[in-house]
This record gives structure tokens, sequence and C-alpha cells, in this order.
């Protein structure tokens, strides 16, 4: 297939972020490679849907639709998908801003018609203008960004990271959606790895299929003060551990944790050496990105033994979710049948 359709979509849940989901639409809207459409999904919260259906008439080539299934980015997700008309759907945080060859860099990679994924680079856009010092690249994951071990150019890999990612059609076809009961919840503890379990599942289904990162395909996402605090770092690295259990689970923990091996026994004691080197040739931070490593091992670690065993007690559980007909938004039209690009 060249020159797919791609329909993008953004979750939003907050007003808090409205700055930030003009910014991103925009950046959609000024795209070398068009976008067919971009699709705002809106999770449980009828202020913020009027407010975008005020804001984004027909015409824009931006629809407002709210969540039609259970609260959480997954089901937006989904009901996302099921609204579109693209080929391709590509995601993209609604605190991020895509550079301007961001979908042409993924239109490219399904060139190749066993690609059924394609995943780019997210830059972290650090609130304090500046990463700090503490921070080790290896763990730029919590704040949602492209970690230091991942490789680059444009290179198979097991799964995409879903803030910056693209699927076929036919993806969600072979797999179904995004499963609920994992991932982001509102206002909850900041779960994730709703795009690997999918993933996983995906290549399951078609043991053919290829999927990609391109690091050329970048997007810039906004790291409020919150997320550079340590504290945040020791809670998402916990709740990372919970997710990972909960994929395992599901999948099983030899392919559930196949790169995570890599990265522990690799990528993080190579960033311990650099930051004790760099504790000692006086660099500042060394001691603290290589302390915030380890750390960041023992929390998710902590929460891997702990959502492990309330999996196995049954209390988590979760599920692919249907991909239903989302609701019509107030001030939009029918949703559109399938259709090609414009």
């Amino acid at each position: 297939m060249t020159d797919p359709g791609i329909s993008v979509v953004i979750c939003v849940y907050t007003e808090d972020r409205w700055e930030d989901i003009l910014a991103a639409v925009s950046s959609v809207g000024a795209q070398s490679y068009p976008a067919l459409e971009t699709l705002l999904v809106v999770d449980h919260n009828p202020a913020l849907l009027d407010r975008l259906a005020r804001a984004y008439q027909e015409g824009d080539r931006v629809r407002v639709l709210p969540n039609a299934g259970p609260r959480g980015l997954s089901s937006g997700r989904n009901t996302g998908i099921a609204a579109s008309r693209g080929e391709v759907i590509a995601f993209l945080d609604d605190d991020a801003v895509a550079e301007r060859d961001w979908l042409r860099h993924f239109a490219a990679g399904y060139a190749d018609p066993r690609v059924l994924a394609v995943g780019g680079r997210t830059v972290p856009n650090w609130a304090s203008g500046r990463r700090p010092a503490w921070f080790p690249e290896e763990f730029d994951w919590v704040v949602g960004c492209t970690y230091r071990g991942l490789p680059p150019g444009r290179v198979p890999v097991r799964n995409v990271l879903g803030g910056n990612a693209s699927f076929r059609r036919a993806a969600f076809e072979a797999a179904g959606g995004f499963a609920t009961g994992i991932g982001r919840d509102g206002d909850r503890r900041p779960l994730g790895c709703e795009e690997t379990e999918l993933c996983i599942r995906l290549t399951r289904a078609r043991p053919d299929a290829v999927l990609l990162i391109d690091d050329r395909a970048v997007i810039h996402h906004r790291v409020p003060p919150l997320r550079e605090r340590f504290a945040y770092f020791r809670t998402r690295t916990y709740a990372e551990g919970l997710s990972k259990a909960l994929v395992a689970r599901s999948v099983g923990a030899a392919k559930g944790l196949e790169s995570e091996r890599r990265y522990a026994t690799r990528v993080l004691p190579a960033g311990v050496a650099r930051g004790l080197r760099d504790a000692l040739l006086g660099r500042p931070g060394g001691a603290g990105r290589a302390g915030a490593i380890v750390a960041g091992v023992l929390s998710a670690a902590g929460g891997y033994a702990a959502g492990s065993l309330r999996a196995r007690r049954g209390g988590t559980a979760f599920s692919p979710a249907p991909l239903r007909t989302p609701l019509t938004a107030p001030g939009q039209g029918p949703t559109p049948g399938p259709g090609g690009r414009p």
C-alpha cells in the first residue's frame, strides 16, 4: 500500500490541557503529509466535549467525539479507531506536538505490506527548560518519551510506544482493540503497557507482521513540573511493574518480558556505570543518575511482585475491548462511513 490515508486520534480528558490540545491539533494540521482527519476523543468530560465541539466546526477536518466505552485511555483509543476512516490510524498524546514530517515517515513505513505498525521518537520538553541533572535518559519512558537503549534508525521492534504510534486498520481487525483494565485511567495510578500487550497479541495473531520504530517520526512531549520530581519517578516505575505483571500474566513471561530482560541486563548496568564515572569526574548529577537507575529498578521490581500476587489472586483482569461506534458529539454530524484519502 502506498500513500495511505491516515486518521490521527488524540485522546483528551481535562480542560487543564486546553492550550496543549490546541497545539497538538495544530501540529497535525501543519503536516507535510496531510492527515485525512483528526479525531479528538473526550474521556467522560462533558464540559470539555462541548468546548471542543464549539472550537472545531465541520470542515476543519477535526471531529470531536465522546469516549463510547468506560473511562480510560484504552477505551478512548478504541472509540477513535471505530470512528476513523483512514487505512492507517495514528495516535498522538494530547500534550505533544508533532514535527512537520511525522506522518510522512509513518506513511513511508507502510510501503512494505508486512508492516502493521510504525512508531516514532518522542523527545521530552522539560517544563524547567532542561533535563533534571539526576534524571537518567534510560528512564525517559517514565515521562512518555523515547529512552536510551532503543535502537536507532528505522528498525523492527516488539512493540511501539502508544503516544507516538500508528497501526494499519488490518492490525485491529486481526487482534482487536486496546485492552481495558490496563493503561491510564484519568487521575488513577499512572499505569501503562496497553500498547505492549496489543503488539504482542498482534504478532501472535499475525506471525508474519512487522512492527517498526522510525526515529525520524518525531514528536515533542511536554513534561510538567510534577513529573520532573523523584516522587513521580518512583510512582511511575512502580506502576510500570504492576502493568508488566498484567502483561506477563496475559501473554506469558517469556514474551511479556523479552525486551525488558535486555534492558535490565545491558542498558541499565551501563547507565549506572556512566553515572558513577561522571561522579568520579566531578560532573553534575552522575551519582544521582546512578542512584535513580537503581531506585527505578527496585521500584519496578516491587510493582511487578505486587502485580503478580494480585493477578494470581484474581484481583485484576483485563481483556481486549470491542471497537464500538461512538456517539455523535454535540455540534457534529453523523460518523462518516469508510472512505479513502481525499
